[in-house]
């Protein structure tokens, strides 16, 4: 029995190894074309795809400017005054003050009683230039009843003449001391009526430095009146604006309080202030409480309307202190613009340069954009 070598292989047995290496080989060579072919068309088919569109940064709104009709304004700083001051003091000098009816802030009336003197003193010198005249009144008519008799015999030869031009003489100064007496009363009584300091006009006491007890010198300031309670607004206009500044003009007033007043122009200073170079315009206002003399306000003089282009006050966005607007173009970029702003009419906005009538801008979201943002209109 022939035993075979394991490495020993027939003719036969050989050319069936070679066929089976051959396919074996050709096998794995078209594996690897198939991966390579793969791996080639996978960059290929990247290249040929089309570009991933870009997304936008955020949705807002646009609108267009509009023209509108605005106000015209003139603002202006200045001080609350009374319109007019009565200064309210002692006619009759060295009398003590007896009483003081009225204090600072008190609404008072023509005529009323504000304070009184002392009446002792006047009283009796009253009392004495009455009496003074009915002596002179007396006298006077005496002599006066002489002289009708010398008249009246003064051609029968019973009295000289010189007895007569007594008489007539006589008639004539007792005439001339009863005038004096009477003049003297009426002194008296005027000097009696002035121990009750009265009330010149209708108003509010502005100021008070009447005390119980003083003695007033002649003149004396005891009471300070704001006549009618009326207050005025002097306001400090530059000299090239007060041109715009008419009699009969409206004002809106804004007091230190807040509370807002409808003034009327009532007069325009001839003259500036020789320090602030301002000119002064005083514009009448309406009575109320809380308009205090010396208090700080402010207020727009109205000079009639215009025509303006404005858009929405959130398209106006502030940055490094000025005004800027996003315009919107036709591929929905945005764009920042700078423009000068004026009036404002409740949530319209004034542009006065930097912006055309056509170009949408940007609403809401306006303040989150930058230059160049893709945006997405809000339908």
């Amino acid at each position: 029995m022939n035993t075979m070598h394991p490495f020993h292989l027939t003719p036969t047995s050989r050319a069936a190894a070679a066929l089976l290496l051959t396919a074996v080989l050709v096998v794995a060579c078209g594996k690897d074309d198939k991966s390579a072919a793969k791996e080639g068309a996978a960059p290929a088919a990247a290249a040929g795809a089309p570009a991933a569109a870009p997304k936008p940064a955020m949705t807002v709104t646009t609108a267009k400017p509009e023209t509108a009709s605005l106000s015209l304004q003139l603002q202006a700083n200045g001080n609350i005054a009374a319109w007019q001051e009565a200064s309210v003091g002692a006619e009759v000098p060295g009398l003590r003050l007896a009483t003081v009816n009225v204090n600072i802030g008190d609404v008072v009336k023509k005529g009323q009683v504000l304070a009184t003197f002392a009446r002792e003193t006047t009283e009796a010198e009253n009392l004495q230039g009455k009496a003074a005249l009915m002596q002179a009144e007396a006298a006077f008519e005496n002599a006066k009843a002489d002289a009708d008799r010398a008249r009246s015999i003064e051609n029968t030869g019973a009295l000289s003449k010189s007895q007569i031009a007594q008489y007539l003489t006589q008639e004539k100064v007792t005439h001339a001391q009863f005038e004096a007496a009477k003049a003297a009363y009426a002194a008296s009584q005027v000097r009696l009526g002035n121990t009750q300091v009265r009330a010149p006009d209708d108003g509010v006491i502005s100021a008070r430095s009447a005390t119980v007890g003083a003695v007033a010198g002649a003149g004396q300031e005891l009471f300070r009146l704001v006549r009618q309670s009326r207050m005025e607004w002097r306001a400090e206009v530059t000299p090239s604006e007060v041109g715009r500044v008419k009699i009969g003009q409206k004002v809106e007033v804004t007091a230190a309080s807040g509370l807002k007043v409808a003034g009327t122009v009532r007069a325009v200073a001839p003259s500036a202030d020789p320090q602030t170079r301002n000119v002064l315009v005083f514009v009448d206002l309406p009575r109320h409480a809380e308009l205090k003399a010396g208090t700080f306000a402010r207020g727009q003089f109205q000079l009639g309307s215009s025509q303006a282009l404005t858009v929405p006050a959130p398209a106006i966005v502030v940055r490094d202190g000025h005004n800027y607007v996003f315009v919107v173009g036709p591929d929905n970029k945005a764009s920042l613009r700078k423009v000068d702003t004026g009036r404002r009419n409740g949530e319209r906005v004034e542009v006065l340069q930097g912006l055309k009538a056509e170009e949408p801008v940007a609403v809401q979201g306006a303040g989150f954009l930058n230059e160049g943002d893709l945006v997405k209109l809000s339908q």
